[in-house]
């Protein structure tokens, strides 16, 4: 049973930058994946963080995952733009193998399932 491999890339924008510019950069990397001939499957803002070492004099970071399939020709054109950005501190794709994953509410995550509990042993 073979499935078709997904690409998940991860990147970091500064931390300083206003949402409105975080909102730009994301429709701007999806629109480019899609324009690519690539299929966007998910987009998710994980939101600014404290970086484990400094970035470019940076020590928090607004993180962006993206997973999107297709023939693999888009990475090079998605990394080639945020090479050439100065708001990305940091970016990195990798393949995926597994499953695709479920596309995810766009109303966020107050509306998703809540976590199975863990019975108490008694």
């Amino acid at each position: 049973m073979s499935q078709q491999p997904y690409y998940e890339t991860m990147y970091i924008l500064r931390p300083d930058i206003a949402e409105e510019e975080v909102e730009g950069h994301v429709n701007k990397y999806r629109d480019l994946v899609t324009e690519a001939g690539a299929e966007v499957l998910d987009t998710q803002m994980r939101g600014k963080r404290r970086l484990a070492y400094p970035i470019a004099k940076h020590r928090e970071g607004i993180y962006v995952q993206l997973n999107h399939n297709g023939d693999g020709q888009q990475v090079a054109a998605l990394e080639r733009a945020m090479r050439l950005s100065e708001d990305v501190i940091r970016y990195l794709t990798v393949k995926q193998d597994g499953p695709l994953p479920a596309p995810r509410n766009a109303a966020g995550s107050a509306e998703a399932e809540p976590a199975p509990s863990v019975a108490s042993e008694a």
